[in-house]
């Protein structure tokens, strides 16, 4: 049994459902215009229990689906029977045929079901017409052909309603694949996001907050090996273990949200990186030589150029074995260059594949920059970070 229309359902579905619900309007009118008009009391009875009997079963197929006494199939059954029994009443009553049509195609489950149905339906109009007008073979012809042309019509909507369903069931299906693939596409986003996120947090915890206290365990050792021997020494690394805790301490802050800005200072990038060179020298002794453009820039791009610088540093501390360090920030025409080089043990850079390289280079990659590593065992390190600038603002002066 075809159900109730449903919001996107075709044209068609609706129609068809009008049509059903009209036809009993239909069938009402003229089984009161019978009844009030001159046919004689035998026919006005036999056809209000004709009506009563459909409408009885009509309205249990209906209003309770699937019950043990009648079925669709019954029912359409049922309407064939009343169908040649309200043609064998009266001339004309054959109209209930072309009212009720759309009922075989409502309650039959298939279009060859309905195909069937319909042309019983027919067979019964023009017999019980024939029966009426004792077998007369004009009338027979007539009904014949009137039963012929109603069915054909019952058979395209048979053959159309399957069609139009399996169009609605097949926008459905695409409605409900669309929703799923935007739920799909929206979880992978926020997973995509998730991943970014951590690996942005991780980048800064490893360039700062690690490099911190990778600072703060050798300038310890340092400090704890020359207690006994320079007072003054020991003292001054333990200022610089205390100055880098606090400001680990204020890195952590920003990391956690707990901060309104990164811990560079919305001063210019040359001053930035000045003051970690002053630090790295003053906690490692070696020499360091800086040529710093006072180069204008916005506030995430001084961040990259400082954490590239932090992260060079830490490597050379860690790694080099250098006694000379030298870094240049000149402004070229594509951007800002960052370069840093170092006379320590070098080392292959093919072998190379850490974190903090890594690292750099995705930072640098988020502003369009890159980062080349030149470097060979026994001939030291270079460092040459490039970035794209923002605007372009007058170069001044160096430091």
């Amino acid at each position: 049994m075809l159900q109730r229309p449903q919001r996107g359902d075709p044209v068609w579905i609706w129609v068809l459902h009008g049509w059903e619900a009209l036809s009993w309007a239909l069938a009402a009118l003229v089984t009161l215009i019978t009844l009030l008009g001159g046919t004689p009391p035998g026919q006005k009875l036999g056809l209000l229990a004709l009506m009563a009997v459909l409408a009885l079963c009509y309205a249990l197929v209906r209003l309770r689906p699937g019950n043990a006494v009648l079925g669709p199939y019954g029912y359409l059954g049922v309407l064939t029977v009343v169908l040649g029994g309200v043609s064998y009443l009266g001339d004309g009553f054959g109209v209930f045929y072309t009212v009720m049509l759309t009922q075989f195609i409502v309650f039959a489950d298939s279009p060859r079901g309905a195909i069937l149905l319909t042309g019983l339906g027919a067979l019964a109009i023009t017999v019980g017409g024939s029966l009426r007008e004792g077998g007369q073979g004009g009338v027979f012809l007539t009904n014949t052909i009137s039963s012929l042309a109603v069915w054909a019509v019952a058979v395209l909507m048979a053959v159309l309603t399957p069609r139009a369903l399996a169009q609605r069931d097949e926008r459905a299906a695409l409605r409900a694949e669309l929703k799923s693939a935007r739920v799909e596409l929206a979880e992978v986003y926020q997973r995509q996001g998730a991943a970014e996120e951590r690996e942005r947090l991780a980048r800064e915890i490893h360039d700062t907050l690690a490099q911190g206290f990778a600072s703060i365990i050798v300038l310890a050792e340092a400090a704890r090996s020359q207690l006994a021997v320079d007072v003054d020494r020991s003292a001054q690394q333990l200022q610089s273990i205390e100055q880098t805790a606090r400001e680990n301490l204020a890195e952590a802050r920003v990391l956690v949200g707990a901060a309104p800005s990164s811990g560079v200072a919305a001063s210019s990038v040359a001053t930035t990186l000045r003051r970690t060179l002053d630090r790295f020298t003053e906690d490692t002794g070696l020499t360091v030589t800086a040529e710093l453009a006072d180069i204008e820039c916005d506030q995430p791009t001084r961040i990259a150029l400082l954490r590239c610088t932090q992260e060079s540093l830490a490597n050379i501390r860690k790694h080099a074995a250098a006694s000379t360090v030298g870094v240049v920030l000149a402004r070229q025409p594509e951007g800002a260059e960052l370069e840093i080089t170092d006379d320590g043990r070098g080392f292959v850079v093919e072998d190379s594949h850490g974190f903090g390289l890594d690292g750099m280079r995705r930072r640098l990659a988020e502003f369009g920059g890159g980062l080349t590593v030149t470097s060979s065992v026994g001939d030291g390190t270079r460092i040459l970070a490039t970035i794209p600038l923002s605007h372009d603002p007058v170069e001044s002066r160096f430091l």
